[in-house]
């Protein structure tokens, strides 16, 4: 898995925060104070990465860097915001992202097949592309860490009810009920060869009888 860092820069009381919660998030964290210091930062060193700073210095870095305005905010919508970043930069040089017979357009947020299309929210992109991520299944404490961006602080059926709504819409717009499924483990995405092998098999099914 890429390697995924969070750089704090000269907001030393967010960095004490975020460091006593580190075990529950799915980044790195960096403390950096002095501006020379950002000289360091590059893609080989610190992998998918992101800044964050307050509106002060802001205005001296690139995308690459969340601001913060205003202080207090809550941690867990700053955690959210850090985690939903860090998963699009991943995707950024994919604009389409095609999965079975299913195009995803991520900068418009829409998915597509079949001369159909549906809008979706940018949580339900991101629980798209995370579980495109690995044919395994995934839990709702790694769907929690890794999507909203924390594991203790969510509520199961806050994870349950979002998956719900999205298999629910892309039932409804393109009779597919099986694009995720719910397994015990937790929830995965179907692949075309698991949908052709089991025409495959119900077809084998039919003609003995």
């Amino acid at each position: 898995m890429i390697k995924q860092s969070l750089i704090v820069f000269n907001l030393p009381v967010l960095f004490n925060i975020l460091n006593e919660i580190k075990e529950n998030l799915n980044f790195e964290l960096y403390n950096f104070n002095k501006k020379k210091d950002l000289d360091k930062i590059s893609d080989s060193i610190f992998g998918n990465f992101l800044i964050i700073t307050n509106s002060k210095d802001g205005n001296s870095f690139n995308e690459n860097t969340i601001i913060i305005d205003n202080f207090p905010v809550k941690i867990i919508e700053i955690v959210e915001k850090i985690n939903i970043y860090l998963l699009k930069r991943r995707f950024n040089k994919q604009s389409d992202i095609k999965i079975n017979d299913f195009e995803i357009d991520i900068n418009s947020r829409t998915i597509k097949n079949q001369g159909k299309k549906l809008k979706l929210t940018e949580r339900e992109i991101e629980i798209i592309l995370y579980l495109n991520n690995s044919k395994e299944s995934k839990t709702i404490d790694k769907l929690q860490k890794e999507v909203w961006g924390h594991a203790n602080n969510l509520e199961t059926h806050t994870v349950e009810t979002h998956i719900y709504r999205l298999r629910k819409k892309i039932n409804e717009v393109f009779k597919d009920k099986d694009f995720i499924v719910s397994t015990k483990k937790g929830y995965r995405l179907v692949w075309k060869k698991e949908i052709l092998s089991q025409k495959n098999f119900y077809q084998k099914n039919i003609n003995q009888e």
